[in-house]
């Protein structure tokens, strides 16, 4: 099981697309939550260009494209880039460096 930092870029004129279509793209991570593979996830900041990270745990980036692909957001092209990067984690819940510590 592999950990994978998923950024989202939005486009100004998609905020009206966005905003129709929250409702979905939030029960779809909602379950990603529920089901384990959605760690944590928020948009940027309100000084930040509008966008999001998502950090999913699965067994590959292929299947974390293939997730990810099913976002509303994603299939009503209101993401107009999306990078998906593994993530080596070193420090923070379930790492070796935890163990380490206690």
């Amino acid at each position: 099981m592999g950990t994978f930092a998923v950024t989202y870029a939005y486009s100004a004129a998609s905020t009206a697309g966005r905003d129709e279509h929250r409702p979905r793209h939030v029960d779809f991570l909602q379950k990603q939550f529920d089901d384990g593979r959605l760690v944590k996830s928020g948009p940027f900041g309100p000084e930040e260009d509008p966008g999001a990270l998502l950090i999913i745990e699965a067994d590959s980036k292929a299947g974390v494209e293939a997730l990810m692909d099913q976002d509303p957001f994603y299939r009503n092209g209101l993401v107009e880039k999306r990078s998906i990067r593994q993530w080596n984690v070193v420090f923070g819940a379930n790492t070796g460096a935890d163990t380490a510590r206690n």
